[in-house]
């Protein structure tokens, strides 16, 4: 069964059943509106059936659980594309990552959104690893290539690893998110001081010139 089994309306135009992809887009986009509202609590498989009139039947032959369902809602509603270009200035292209991030969870229902589905995660394998691959592991990977590139050229040193230095940007911008007392707390300013502070630690380190009083002696 691909759709609701109302088959009025919608569900029926044209010459039959609608293309999974706009069927998905409905699921999709009523899952979105409940997690909004009411976190993924409120994305269960009736409350998604009877906001998009796919059946629950069909709901759960493509997502193994509401977790699942709610994450692919929030994945769809932030986008999995960031803003990563390569312009040669590491520091101006990771600040237009991190901007990005910080206006993406300035909207309290994609930041409580987020904070909600990482906590459930901890609890259920299936959607942690379906975070880590649709959503994390994506720009995780895309980020380490940046950083590597940067390191190529010189504007990091060579020791140093660009998985830790993600994990210093977005590990304390997370902290804002998920830390009660913090929550609020990222904002543009915030982000460029944690990209500054980092990059500052991880410059490459130039040897001193010796300098001369006299033709061939060191200062």
């Amino acid at each position: 069964m691909g759709v609701s089994d109302n088959r009025t309306g919608a569900q029926t135009r044209g010459r039959g059943r609608r293309a999974w992809s706009q069927v998905r887009d409905d699921v999709i986009g009523a899952a979105a509106l409940l997690l909004a509202d009411g976190g993924p609590a409120a994305v269960d498989f009736s409350s998604v059936s009877a906001a998009s009139g796919v059946s629950r039947v069909t709901l759960r032959k493509h997502w193994d659980s509401p977790a699942a369902l709610a994450l692919d809602a929030y994945v769809a509603s932030v986008g999995v594309d960031m803003p990563i270009r390569d312009t040669g200035d590491l520091r101006a292209d990771l600040a237009a990552v991190m901007s990005a991030f910080v206006e993406t969870m300035r909207d309290p229902r994609h930041r409580r959104a987020a904070a909600q589905l990482i906590g459930a995660a901890q609890l259920d394998p299936a959607m942690a690893a379906s975070f880590s691959d649709h959503y994390f592991g994506p720009r995780r990977h895309r980020l380490v290539a940046l950083l590597r590139l940067g390191r190529m050229r010189g504007q990091l040193r060579d020791d140093v690893e660009p998985e830790i230095v993600i994990d210093l940007l977005w590990g304390a911008m997370y902290q804002r998110i998920l830390l009660p007392h913090l929550v609020g707390t990222l904002d543009e300013a915030a982000a460029r001081a944690l990209l500054d502070i980092t990059l500052h630690g991880a410059a490459p380190t130039r040897p001193a010139v010796p300098t001369s009083t006299e033709e061939g002696q060191p200062s």
